[in-house]
């Protein structure tokens, strides 16, 4: 039992390495999203501004109209002044004049004040080009390195996966079987080592019959709170695994 839990243990620091790829791989990924949903924030920041200003330019133009129209209507009413003669008549021109004379002016106010806010909006939107431009510029390089360190993961992985496949056609099945139910659920190790009578996944306390079975090695012992399985470290079947985390004693001879 103790020569299978070896061959596992190998098996479980080739996961271990995967795992720790898949995150890495994860957080590039993550980091190629972020890139690219603050580029696509940009560009519908530049896309509502543009609209904004193609509004206002609009408007602007129907308001030049407006304007235009109404200093059409003053000079016409200006040109009726000299063959006026009625003085009610007369008076009634004047009125009309001046009601015109206030909408001309709060037109040209209206208009100033549009004139105003297109240069301001159109001044953002600049920036937002200009910021958009940069960030396309600045990203490149970083997307480039992303997807090369992706790739570089990729690689290392399927090499890890051929060498964990070579391993598992000579691991014990029934105990292999096991062991992926464990990592699949737990996506840690799953198999650890007894330390100072306390297992080294969840650091609770054990007895001194659940370390002795350890001891022993002569069937798969799990923790009672976390599942894992144990090994003694100390054991010949296991001190030269890498994870081997205790050196094997030796016993003092005395000679007689």
């Amino acid at each position: 039992m103790q020569e299978e839990l070896k061959k596992i243990l190998d098996i479980q620091e080739l996961d271990m390495q995967m795992i720790q790829l898949m995150r890495l791989k994860r957080q590039r990924q993550n980091e190629l999203g972020s890139i690219n949903a603050a580029q696509e924030s940009l560009k519908e920041q530049l896309g509502l501004k543009e609209h904004e200003v193609l509004e206002l330019k609009k408007n602007i133009r129907l308001a030049e109209g407006e304007l235009n129209e109404v200093n059409e209507k003053f000079k016409k009413l200006e040109a009726q002044q000299h063959s006026i003669k009625k003085v009610d008549e007369f008076n009634a021109l004047n009125q009309e004049m001046s009601q015109t004379e206030r909408e001309r002016t709060s037109k040209e106010q209206r208009l100033s004040e549009a004139y105003d806010k297109l240069a301001a909006e159109e001044d953002v939107l600049k920036a937002l080009q200009q910021a958009l431009e940069s960030t396309l510029d600045g990203n490149v390089s970083i997307e480039k390195e992303i997807h090369d360190s992706i790739k570089a993961i990729n690689v290392e992985g399927r090499s890890l996966k051929t060498q964990r496949d070579d391993m598992v056609q000579d691991a014990d099945p029934e105990t292999f079987h096991i062991y992926e139910r464990l990592l699949r659920n737990k996506k840690d190790r799953v198999v650890v080592a007894i330390e100072n009578r306390c297992c080294s996944g969840c650091h609770i306390m054990l007895t001194a019959q659940d370390e002795n079975l350890v001891r022993k090695g002569e069937r798969l012992v799990f923790c009672e709170h976390c599942s894992r399985i144990h090994y003694w470290p100390e054991s010949e079947a296991l001190d030269t695994t890498a994870v081997a985390t205790k050196p094997r004693r030796r016993r003092s001879t005395s000679k007689t």
